[in-house]
């Protein structure tokens, strides 16, 4: 028999969507720009593979890529260095060897609903017990810090954040960053901060929790600002003393990060943000056109998400999440059921405009038909 913690955890309703699709569907389920990588950045993993530049490299990723990384973060906090940054096997390789580093067995984790869903089942294989907080539609996708207070105990361990959000595109702006800071540090808490979408931020500016407390760990990744989703390549921030030891989970969790990948990073980062704000002039175009079309469906309604690049319109048709979205697989649209996220994602379904406005108009009129035929 497998081990237990195989049994406590589940393939994610974002793979089961997208793994059980028909042939041709239309893909609005997963997060994954439509994009190549800039040319700056395709053209040095080439020749980094063509130069030999394809062994292993140091645990912690190549120097010269964390120095850059610890640049970008300096603008939050001047001693940002090379010590705090770890080079990972996507974002998802970082929020597993952070929570493998920071969560005993018996402790808890206050994590977002609606939320990512490996927040939860990487506090559950770590033996910790997840405990979920509300992000209310009502209050845009942020959490009632009250209601945070009334949820923490003596074995409550992190909590951890993500902003922009997924899957609902809410933003926290820098008051309610600090607010944040200020709860974890009084109930002594560590706070894992998902920043992956940091570059997308439609509404107010984005808002890190770096630098605001020695006790916040921040999770990232080139898949989205580089568009090299595949190439699975991330990053980690850390007070020092604390990337030592998540350094040691890292390198049994993935010994190195992809040599080759890490010097293709490094001339996009290099290259500066303009050569992928043409990516993000779009993303904030589709936006726009998804938010009007949806409130315009008979049935759904959408907050107009202020950062990522997902929708997370709410709908009155019959049905669970997870039966609506099955229904409209067979129809040839993939999406992702809400309830996939959280309780409080009954009733929602996540669409993501990382795909081309022909893909979008296309999956809307699906949508549409949907809404039509339910109507009677």
């Amino acid at each position: 028999m497998v081990a237990q913690r195989t049994r406590d955890v589940e393939i994610s309703g974002i793979r089961k969507m997208f793994e059980g699709a028909p042939p041709n569907a239309i893909n609005l389920g997963l997060g994954e720009p439509d994009f190549d990588p800039p040319k700056v950045v395709l053209d040095a993993l080439c020749h980094a593979v063509r130069t030999g530049k394809n062994h292993y490299g140091p645990s912690a990723g190549r120097t010269d890529l964390r120095a850059k990384v610890a640049e970008l973060y300096r603008d939050r906090d001047e001693s940002t260095s090379v010590e705090n940054v770890i080079i990972t096997a996507g974002g998802s390789e970082a929020l597993m060897s952070i929570a493998l580093s920071l969560y005993d067995p018996g402790d808890e984790v206050l994590v977002p609903d609606p939320g990512f869903v490996l927040y939860a089942p990487h506090a559950r294989l770590a033996g910790a017990t997840p405990v979920p907080y509300d992000l209310a539609e009502s209050r845009g996708f942020c959490p009632d810090l009250d209601a945070l207070e009334a949820l923490v105990t003596p074995r409550t361990k992190a909590i951890v954040v993500n902003s922009p959000s997924n899957p609902t595109g809410g933003v926290f702006d820098s008051a309610l960053v600090d607010r944040l800071v200020a709860f974890a540090d009084a109930h002594d808490l560590y706070l894992l901060s998902d920043e992956v979408y940091d570059g997308l931020v439609y509404r107010g500016r984005f808002a890190s929790f770096w630098g605001r407390s020695d006790r916040v760990v921040v999770a990232n990744s080139f898949s989205k600002r580089l568009a090299m989703t595949g190439w699975r390549l991330g990053f980690l921030v850390a007070p020092r003393n604390l990337a030592v030891d998540i350094n040691k989970i890292h390198y049994h969790v993935t010994a190195c990060p992809s040599t080759p990948a890490q010097i293709a990073a490094l001339a996009g980062l290099e290259a500066g943000p303009s050569i992928v704000q043409p990516m993000v002039q779009e993303f904030h175009a589709r936006r726009r056109l998804v938010v009007r079309e949806l409130n315009r469906i008979p049935g759904l309604t959408c907050v107009p998400p202020a950062g990522a690049f997902y929708a997370f319109p709410r709908f009155d048709w019959p049905g669970t999440s997870t039966e609506v979205a099955h229904a409209l697989l067979g129809r040839g649209l993939i999406t992702t059921p809400g309830d996939a996220f959280g309780h409080l994602g009954a009733s929602h379904l996540r669409l993501s405009f990382a795909a081309s406005r022909d893909a979008l108009q296309r999956g809307l009129s699906i949508l549409r038909t949907y809404a039509r035929e339910v109507a009677g």
